[in-house]
């Protein structure tokens, strides 16, 4: 299912295509945990989902936590 979300970092407007369900996103959106209604989506499908981020986004203005253990 094609899922479009507004950025909460840019206001960019991101379509991603994910292996989700109307039933699970309902799931979701009436307050089951993210991560048990879509345990099969990565960690940053889910966020993509809660925020709209994308993880272009996400590692440009948060960086990326493995380049933070280099330093």
């Amino acid at each position: 299912m094609v899922i479009t979300r507004q950025s909460s970092f840019t206001g960019k407007v991101h379509s991603m295509d994910l292996n989700v369900t109307e039933a699970q996103l309902g799931r979701w959106e009436a307050g089951e945990l993210i991560q048990n209604v879509f345990p099969d989506l990565s960690p940053d499908d889910r966020e993509f989902l809660m925020t709209g981020v994308s993880k272009e986004e996400w590692a440009e203005f948060v960086g990326d936590e493995e380049d933070d253990l280099l330093q």
